[in-house]
């Protein structure tokens, strides 16, 4: 029962205030309506509470790009919607895997940028640490199958 339904059918009566230990009688706006009104505004907000539900719907039908102009049932629109939402957490977790694979792609690079900068630095390389730099960059679990599905993938070419 909502609040608005609630002031409609309370009935006046005197309670004790816990604040002030006194005993105060209640005025309640609703006690010299007849019936006939109480069910009239109970009516109205009855109308109303379906009014936003189905505005709701039409927002969530106009929400969904395969229902968008489309006339639909309210079942065919959840059922739509939840398709729409688990179809977009896929995507999120898939963009969410290139933006890990893309971020470790990253350090392997920055690695092997210091590894030559300090080469041509004159500093001697480790030859085990940048074969392993770059047997690392070609041997990360099926990594690199998954860099092939995005349309643009960074490549680099090793020299030894």
């Amino acid at each position: 029962m909502s609040d608005d339904d609630r002031d409609i059918d309370i009935e006046s009566d005197d309670d004790n205030d816990s604040d002030t230990g006194t005993s105060m009688p209640q005025r309640n706006s609703t006690q010299n309506f007849t019936q006939e009104e109480k069910r009239a505004h109970h009516n109205a907000l009855e109308r109303k509470r379906r009014d936003h539900i189905k505005e709701s719907f039409t927002n969530l039908r106009e929400a969904v790009p395969s229902l968008k102009g489309e006339k639909a049932s309210r079942a065919q629109i959840l059922k739509k919607t939840t398709d729409c939402i688990q179809n977009m957490r896929r995507k999120i977790q898939a963009n969410q895997k290139d933006v890990n694979d893309l971020k470790h792609q990253i350090a392997i690079l920055e690695e092997e940028v210091r590894l030559l900068e300090s080469a041509k630095n004159g500093s001697e390389i480790d030859a085990s640490s940048y074969h392993q730099l770059i047997n690392c960059d070609h041997s990360s679990d099926g990594d690199e199958q998954d860099f092939s599905r995005r349309s643009k993938k960074m490549k680099t070419s090793y020299q030894t």
